[in-house]
């Protein structure tokens, strides 16, 4: 198992192949011995039981010849010599291929003495007596067989054949006995092959299934989960094969995952603290600072925040300390330009309101650019990511397919296994047949033939069985080839949608910075406006010598700036300015207009006209 771990897939399912067809092959080897020594000693018994027939047809024929010459000598009937004659023949003839068949140097010499003494007793008693008898004698050759003792018998020319019939008896058991033997080895061979097979075959689906199928299981749920939004996933990343390239994939599309989870929250952070702080300035607060740091990203954009709040402060302060230095000074000539210098008051305070407001707009306009520049590069960034993991998923899809390719080339071997194991069984076959042709003498062989036709079947059953589940393992890849090539469509339309997010922010930060420059240029026009109405107040100041106006003003900038909450003005607080004792009341103060678009362009609804001045 640690050995399958540190090869690929590719190596692992030919390496499990190898080991499966080099335990067959060791098998067939066996068996085939096995098979070989069974054909060896039913060759030998074959030829042990020719020799026996034909030394059963010597001694048949020989006794053959002794009792038809008894009965011709006995009853002088010419019928016995025909079958006497016969048997002679057929001894003769039995003989000689006998002489052929023997190799056994000392059964070679006991037919030749059982043939020798076969001659000899036809010579001088067969042949001869015979002779006698045809001739009228037939008296004293019975009377000569009768005197002769044991000397007419066969006996002599008997016994060697006997020998030799025993021997090859005993030849032939031997020989079965070790053909027993052989198919019995064979049995085991083929029973022991069988089940290591079939053990081999089960570790090896075991081994296969941890190593691949298990870890795919794994990494599919772990590509869910993050599919899912779940980040918080464990892959191994440290295996050598494919699978180990796809979890290292897996890994970067979790880290680009949780980097953009935490640059949401980042900005999210960075949106809320803006916001508390806008709701400060809108509210009056002019003390508001934002003191806890944002992402490094960001926080330039705190700094400038407070930059910008502590100078309206330090400008609105200053302001106010202007506006109780120009009411101190201003009280002894207010009765006389009251009405001139409260239309000159009202417009200045709104020139400056506006000047103030465009300020503060202007920054946050391009605020707003500067943001929308940087959102620009994260999207960029975002989407080099997003090609890149592309990239990855292509190679995974490539992966994937070289699977299903090794897949086929195992179900293409297991189609190999299958053909051999329907030739065996055609071969177990034939080899039956023959076996029945032969008779008794081939039923030892029949069964031979019968147990490989039945493991060539189980053979072709278990390949069957191994090609059933790879064609289910080559199902499952290609299920994971579909899967990743889904995976590979959706980064295609993630980085669609990431070039439409990135070109309607560049839109976005162009429009920002159009609108920044416009504001700049409204902005110059105001503060013209403004110098313009300073110079305008100078002059009034300077014919009437009665700057009503700024005492107005100064109590005008008093109550705006007394809207703000701020620190402390040059050493004293901002209020209302005291009364002067001059005998014309001041007028009623109105409140200020609305203004909007060009404020030069505003008429100013009053009573009083120009023509006072």
């Amino acid at each position: 198992m640690i050995m399958l771990n540190k090869l690929n897939i590719p190596r692992k399912l030919s390496l499990s192949f190898l080991m499966i067809c080099s335990s067959a092959a060791l098998m067939m080897i066996v068996f085939a011995i096995n098979l070989w020594m069974i054909q060896s000693s039913t060759e030998q018994n074959n030829h042990s039981q020719l020799i026996y027939g034909k030394v059963q047809v010597l001694e048949t024929s020989l006794l053959r010849q002794n009792s038809q010459f008894r009965g011709f000598l006995v009853t002088g009937d010419e019928s016995y010599l025909k079958s006497y004659y016969e048997g002679r023949d057929e001894y003769d003839a039995a003989a000689k291929e006998l002489e052929t068949l023997i190799v056994n140097p000392a059964h070679l010499k006991l037919l030749e003495e059982a043939r020798s003494e076969t001659l000899a007793w036809r010579k001088n008693w067969g042949d001869r007596l015979i002779q006698w008898t045809q001739q009228g004698r037939r008296e004293a050759a019975v009377e000569a067989v009768q005197n002769a003792g044991k000397a007419v018998l066969v006996s002599k020319a008997v016994l060697p054949l006997r020998d030799i019939r025993d021997a090859e008896l005993a030849s032939i058991e031997k020989n079965s006995a070790r053909q027993d033997s052989a198919l019995t080895s064979a049995i085991i061979a083929l029973v022991l092959g069988g089940i290591a097979l079939i053990g081999i075959a089960i570790g090896l689906a075991v081994a296969l299934s941890r190593a691949i199928a298990l870890p795919i299981t794994r990494l599919t749920d772990a590509m869910a989960s993050l599919a899912a939004g779940k980040n918080a996933i464990d892959v191994d990343v440290n295996r050598p094969d494919e699978l180990g390239d796809m979890a290292r994939a897996v890994v970067v599309f979790r880290d680009a995952a949780v980097a953009k989870a935490r640059a949401d929250e980042e900005q999210a952070n960075v949106v809320t603290a803006l916001g508390k702080g806008l709701e400060a300035l809108a509210s009056g607060d002019m003390t508001y600072q934002i003191t806890e740091p944002f992402a490094a990203n960001y926080d330039g954009l705190r700094l400038t925040f407070n930059r910008t709040v502590e100078g309206l402060e330090s400008s609105l302060s200053s302001v106010a300390s202007s506006a109780q230095s120009v009411h101190n000074g201003a009280g002894e000539i207010r009765a006389a330009s009251e009405d001139l210098s409260q239309r000159t008051e009202q417009q200045a305070a709104s020139l400056e309101g506006a000047a103030s407001a465009m300020d503060k707009v202007t920054g946050m306009v391009g605020d707003s650019a500067s943001s929308a520049k940087t959102a620009r590069i994260e999207i960029d960034t975002v989407h080099k990511d997003a090609n890149e993991g592309g990239q990855v998923v292509d190679k995974a899809v490539s992966a994937m397919d070289a699977i299903e390719r090794s897949s086929q080339e195992i179900g293409q071997i297991i189609n190999v296994i299958d053909s051999i194991a329907f030739q065996t069984n055609l071969l177990a076959l034939n080899a039956g047949v023959e076996a029945a042709r032969a008779g008794e003498s081939g039923k030892g062989f029949a069964v031979v033939a019968n147990e490989v036709r039945s493991l060539a079947q189980r053979s072709a059953d278990a390949a069957k069985d191994i090609k059933a589940l790879i064609t289910a393992s080559s199902e499952q890849v290609q299920e994971g080839v579909g899967l990743v090539a889904e995976t590979g469509k959706m980064f295609d339309r993630i980085m669609g949608r990431i070039g439409d997010v990135s070109r309607m922010v560049a839109e976005i930060a162009d429009n920002a910075e159009t609108q920044s420059s416009n504001l700049r240029s409204v902005n110059a026009s105001v503060g013209d406006m403004d110098k313009m109405t300073q110079q305008n107040a100078a002059m009034v100041e300077e014919t009437t010598a009665a700057a009503r106006t700024l005492a107005s003003e100064a109590d005008e900038l008093a109550s705006l700036v007394g809207r703000f909450r701020l620190k402390t003005t040059h050493g004293r607080a901002v209020g209302p300015a005291a009364a002067t004792g001059f005998s014309r009341p001041a007028a009623k103060p109105r409140p200020m207009p609305r203004t909007s678009g060009n404020l030069a362009l505003s008429p100013v609804a009053d009573d009083d006209d120009w023509s006072e001045f």
